[in-house]
């Protein structure tokens, strides 16, 4: 169902709207926030092998963008710096362009799973080269670049979004419920190639190409 855009719309306008619809937060939660990482930090960064990196730029238009290495990744330099290296990718640089001119950024890391999210705010900035790429190889990949981040905030996010969405759940799980990236992209985007084309790009050979530029 769809709804017109003149549809009444009763809006929160001030926090103290939000905080009489809300409540007060818990005390838990709110003491929850620590500015430099934990050894139970540094453990669940050694063990995820995926985030989302969240930016805005100058005007404040965001961008989210999900990053992906083999557990670890995301490199613990001390206790107030994580490094998180580049792979080839689309060359887009959406986010990267954005901490360029807007250098805070949030970040989200996930252990498949688990409920609960290691969540970090920083100040970020992107390194063309460092002693630590040597220890970010992958495949034989050193990364041309790294987004260092400065934390400034670091906690545990509770596993009610994952509960409640049922995502870990495979019984919940119906990648067929749309079509292919390969029809997709046809679908929404104006390119020459061919449906049968995109699907032996997006084939087997796809996964072979993760560390190639």
């Amino acid at each position: 169902m769809t709804f017109p855009a003149t549809t009444a719309l009763s809006e929160i306008t001030s926090e103290a709207e939000l905080r009489e619809l809300l409540g007060e937060v818990h005390p838990r939660a709110a003491a929850k926030d620590r500015p430099r990482l934990h050894q139970r930090d540094r453990e669940w960064l050694a063990a995820s092998p995926f985030c989302l990196i969240a930016t805005s730029d100058a005007e404040g238009n965001c961008d989210v963008s999900p990053k992906g290495d083999p557990p670890g990744f995301a490199l613990v330099l001390d206790d107030t710096t994580i490094a998180i290296p580049e792979r080839p990718g689309n060359r887009r640089a959406d986010g990267y362009r954005n901490i360029l001119a807007n250098p805070h950024v949030g970040l989200i890391f996930l252990i498949p799973g688990r409920g609960e999210t290691l969540r970090v705010n920083g100040r970020a900035r992107l390194v063309r080269d460092a002693p630590f790429f040597d220890r970010m190889v992958v495949k034989g990949h050193r990364p041309v670049l790294a987004v260092v981040v400065e934390i400034e905030q670091i906690f545990f996010h509770c596993a009610k979004a994952f509960l409640r969405s049922s995502l870990w759940e495979p019984g919940t799980w119906n990648p067929d419920a749309l079509p292919s990236q390969a029809r997709l992209v046809k679908d929404v985007q104006d390119v020459k190639e061919s449906v049968e084309e995109l699907e032996t790009y997006y084939g087997t050979a796809y996964a072979e190409k993760l560390y190639k530029g």
